[in-house]
Parts: structure tokens; sequence; C-alpha cells
């Protein structure tokens, strides 16, 4: 390593990972209508696109942190980025769906391994606690960031065509920028010795794995075939598999080993609580996107440029209330997040009334899409340290790990359930009219769990939020 190199440009190395992470999470949400014609494949085959990804992060992520303290966070660090970018690849280059989605869920699996190393570089780039807020905050921008790039480059590159189809540069681009950050990263990365000697939870991954993609797959691809007897075995299915997981890490928590979830976890009731909240409010945070952007661009034809515009200025509302709510959440508790729902519900009629026609009147929609996003950026930066505020400093590292996987496995939940109730209330020969009734079906369901959002927010009980940073071992930012 050139140790005269700066720690602030270290941590730029290790920010790609959280950076294309999210940008190929958003990117991929405004494109889906060119992917689909792309690879000639089917509303449940562009549910899948999204919903594999989060599900490969989902099952992955807690392994992925101790991965890093078991076997170096460099190796693990440079073993995700590579793994992303060849997937990357290969979803750039793939001719079918199933090839798409497989490399999707490879995409989603590497990210697991990547994005926590991040954080826990930073605890050990900047001992100094000035210094690692600083470095936090930073890192939380450049994610930030990258969800507003990720909804314009998916909204320009489809309509763009070099020598590749448009759509394929989504994931394309991914490649020349993975692996500038491996270079940088074998050349730079100090490495950090392995630190525990724990044994992976192999059979806990394996049965969460199967838990959900017993529920997830089966939601999704069930619906338009039919549901054949297969897809209603794997959801019945999905219970059982659940309660030998939950046996399982009971069994081993017992046995003094390392369950991939601490169950000691549930114990808090208040945790129990915040994490209702979180199912219902992540469930509605994909679907939105892809409610509209297939409204907007299949529904009423509107180029894949215009769309990532209109969801530009979602993103800016998010960027702008999140740098002001976090200032407030200290002060004013959980009524800054109860608030931010309460727009999010006004925006979401809101978007019934001006999406209700191919006429759309972009003076009064973009501003419709900023408030929305303003109510977003108000509720998920301080909804895990809601969800968090209870819980004993020794369990903050596994009550996170466990939040961050419970939250994607929400997003996938969402894409699912009110995706596939949209697709089917759109039917196998949609037109503009059954659209727009399938969205403002869809739409109610989102505003109806943000409801229940809303409500556990109050069940949740009113303290002082200290903002504080807990490092954990998934990468995942408390404030």
């Amino acid at each position: 390593m050139n140790r005269q190199i700066s720690k602030w440009l270290l941590l730029t190395i290790i920010s790609s990972s959280i950076f294309l992470a999210v940008v190929d999470i958003f990117i991929v949400n405004v494109a889906l209508p060119s992917i689909r014609k792309g690879i000639n494949g089917s509303d449940g085959d562009v549910q899948l696109v999204i919903a594999l990804y989060l599900l490969g992060y989902a099952a992955f992520l807690i392994t992925g942190g101790r991965a890093g303290d078991q076997f170096g966070k460099k190796k693990v660090f440079l073993f995700g980025m590579i793994a992303f970018t060849l997937a990357s690849a290969f979803c750039g280059i793939s001719q079918t769906a199933f090839q798409l989605n497989t490399a999707r869920m490879l995409q989603g699996i590497s990210a697991g391994f990547m994005i926590p190393q991040g954080i826990s570089y930073i605890q050990v780039l900047f001992p100094d606690p000035v210094e690692r807020i600083k470095a936090i905050s930073i890192y939380g921008s450049i994610a930030g960031a990258a969800s507003v790039i990720g909804q314009f480059l998916g909204g320009l590159l489809p309509d763009q065509h070099f020598i590749v189809a448009g759509w394929r540069l989504l994931f394309l681009i991914n490649v020349p920028l993975g692996l500038a950050s491996v270079l940088c990263a074998i050349r730079f990365l100090p490495n950090q010795s392995s630190r525990a000697k724990e044994k992976f939870d192999y059979s806990g991954v394996l049965l969460l794995t199967l838990t959900l993609m017993a529920l997830i797959y089966p939601m999704i691809r069930g619906r338009e075939l039919g549901w054949p007897l297969w897809s209603v075995l794997c959801l019945a299915g999905s219970l059982p598999l659940l309660i030998w997981f939950i046996y399982d890490q009971k069994q081993k928590l017992r046995r003094q080993e390392c369950p991939l979830i601490d169950m000691k976890l549930f114990a808090f009731k208040d945790f129990n609580i915040a994490l209702c909240a979180v199912l219902f409010y992540f469930m509605v945070q994909d679907s939105y996107f892809l409610l509209n952007v297939i409204l907007l661009q299949t529904g009423f034809g509107i180029s894949s440029t215009e769309a990532g515009l209109f969801f530009v200025l979602q993103g800016l509302g998010f960027v702008v209330a999140s740098l002001i709510s976090i200032r407030l959440v200290p002060r004013y508790g959980k009524k800054v997040l109860q608030g931010g729902i309460l727009i999010m519900i006004i925006a979401s009629a809101l978007h019934i009334v001006v999406f209700d026609s191919v006429d759309i009147n972009r003076y009064i929609a973009y501003p419709v899409l900023f408030i929305y996003g303003l109510g977003c950026g108000s509720v998920l930066p301080s909804l895990m340290t809601m969800a968090l505020k209870s819980i004993p400093t020794n369990f903050a590292g596994a009550a996170s790990g466990t939040y961050a996987t419970f939250q994607q496995t929400a997003i996938a939940l969402g894409i699912g359930i009110i995706g596939g109730l949209f697709f089917y209330l759109a039917g196998d020969r949609p037109s503009t009219t059954t659209y727009l009734k399938a969205y403002q079906a869809a739409m109610y369901v989102n505003m109806f769990l943000l409801v229940l959002v809303g409500l556990f927010l109050i069940l949740l009980p009113e303290k002082k939020v200290d903002i504080q940073i807990l490092p954990n071992q998934s990468g995942v930012i408390s404030h």
C-alpha cells in the first residue's frame, strides 16, 4: 500500500461499492420497459429483475459482513467487487430473461459481500469520532447521489444506441467502474487481518434463501402461468421453511454457536413494532417505481429519457428532505417520520389525480414527484434509528444486520405482491384504460400500507433519539 495516499481518497475507493450497488437498483427501476423489450420478457420477468437482485443481497448481507472479519476486509471487498463486475457484464450480454435474472441474483449476492466492508473500513481508517462522523456522512451522501444518478441514467441510456442496444449499457457501464475500483483497491487499500474464527452458518443461509425463494418466486411467476401446482406448493411450503429456519436459529443460539440471525433480538417489543413499520414501508418503496415507470412508459408511451426526468425530481426531493430530517429527528423524534408518511400519502393521492390520462400537466406533475420525494427523505434516513433505539449496544451489529435483511426482503415482497396486483388488473392485453385502473388500485394499496406504517410509528414509545454511529458486521449505517 502507498501510505502517502489520503484516507479520504481511500474513502472514495470503498464508497464505490455502495455507489454501484445503489445505482444498479435505481437505474433498473426506470428502465424496466426497455429491458423487457430487449429480452422479449414478460411482466413476471421484469419483476424478477428487481426481486432476485434484492433476494441475493438480503440472503448474504450478514454472511458478507462476517466473511470480512474472518478472511480480511480487503480480500472480501475485492471478491465482491470482481464478482459484481462479472455479473454486470453477464447482465449486459444476456440474450434471454433466464440469463439476465440469473446474473441479477449473482449481482445481489456479490453486493451482499462487498457492501459490508465499507463501514468496517471506515471504523479502521477514521478512529477519531469527529472524522468518522464526517466520513459516514460522505459515504451516505454518495449513496444518496447514486440514487439520483441511477434514475437519470436509467431514463437516458435506454434511448441511446451505440454498438449495443441502449438497455445493455445500464449494466455494461458497471464494468469499467468496477475494474477501476478493483485496481485501486489492490494498489491502495490496507490489508486487515482476520479477527473472527466463528464458523459460517451455511445451513442458515441456505434455509433463508430457500424460504425467500419459495415465497417470492412463485408469487411473481405463478400469477402469469395461471398458478400451476408447483407454485401453490412452493407458497405453501414457505411457511414450514420459515418455521424450520427460526427453529434452526434458536437451536444454534442454545448451543452457543453463531446463528445467522440472533433470535434474542425479537424479545425487544420496540424492535418488533419497528420491523412491522419497516415491512410495510419498504413494500411501498420500490413498488412505487415499478407502478409509475410501467404506467408512464408502457401505458402512456412516454420516452425513457423523460420518465427518468420525472424520477430525478423525486430523487432531488429525497436528498433535500434527508439532509433536513436527520437534523430534526433528535429534537422532534418520530413526529418527523410521521409527517413524512403523511406527505407520502397526500402525494400518492395527487399521483392518482395527476396521472389520470396521457395528457399529463408537467407543471403539476414535477412538483408532485418532488413532494413525494420530500416525504421519503423525511422517513427513510431515520427509520433505522427508530428501529434500533431501544436495542442494547452489544446487540447493535446483529440488529442492524437483521434490519437490512428484513428491509431488502420487504422490497422484494412489495414487488411481488403490489406489482403482481398491478399486472393482474392490467390484464393479458392491457390498454391505457386498464393500466390506469390497475395503477389507481395499486396506489390505493400503497396508501393503505403507508397508513399502517404511521400506526406502527404511533405505537413506538417516544424517546429522545441520540445520533450515533453503529458499526456493525453488515455495513449498514445508522444515524
